[in-house]
């Protein structure tokens, strides 16, 4: 994108690997064996994978297994991926972005579940919001909007004043979903057409508003 786009927003719904958090190391190799263990090709896994729960992943994946067997499996690939940091980094622009959130209502909202989230904030050196969604807290997986819907209503705000910041198909759909406007980061989220798209955070600049809202100058 080469011009500027200004969104205004009352509050603010941020995804966080591949967003706020550079996790794809880790992603990588967790799913890639997952992929050899199932007799899978790993690079149409990966397709799949990206923003969405791990069962959820699962259930497209291997269509034919019971949901019980991908609940488990989910189970066993978050605790081992909530013990391998290796590589896990703040996405450029990460640190500064959540520094000028300083007072705006803002929101995590995250596929993943509580202890995953907070072991890769904190290995990217990230502070955590202090509205958190993660895996625990919904029903459905992204693309399924619930996770943002539930993100509004515990800031009190409109779906329609939030922003969301997302850089998968799915966390864009369920942006969409819910009803926001979404602003993509990375390369994989221009094929998604949100909104705007940027390829990193520090493209993003944050203008709190006296009126309460706040100017996203995107570009």
């Amino acid at each position: 994108m080469t011009a500027t786009a200004v969104l205004t927003a009352r509050a603010l719904l941020l995804d966080m690997d591949g967003t706020l958090v550079d996790s794809n190391a880790v992603v990588e190799r967790i799913w890639r064996r997952w992929a050899d263990r199932h007799g899978l090709d790993g690079d149409e896994v990966m397709k799949v994978v990206h923003g969405r729960q791990g069962h959820a992943s699962m259930a497209l994946l291997l269509p034919h297994r019971p949901a019980e067997q991908n609940h488990a499996e989910n189970a066993r690939m978050l605790a081992e991926e909530t013990a391998d940091m290796d590589g896990v980094v703040p996405v450029p622009g990460a640190p500064e972005f959540l520094a000028a959130l300083r007072g705006v209502p803002h929101a995590l909202v995250t596929s993943a579940d509580v202890g995953l989230s907070t072991a890769r904030m904190a290995a990217a050196g990230l502070p955590l919001p202090d509205v958190r969604v993660t895996a625990e807290s919904v029903g459905a997986s992204k693309p399924d909007p619930e996770g943002f819907l539930k993100g509004a209503a515990e800031l009190g705000v409109a779906p329609a004043d939030c922003v969301v910041f997302e850089d998968s198909g799915a966390g864009i759909a369920a942006g969409r979903a819910a009803g926001m406007r979404v602003v993509g980061i990375g390369p994989r989220a221009a094929y998604h057409r949100p909104d705007a798209v940027v390829p990193d955070l520090t493209r993003v600049r944050v203008e709190p508003v006296a009126d309460g809202t706040v100017r996203l100058h995107v570009g």
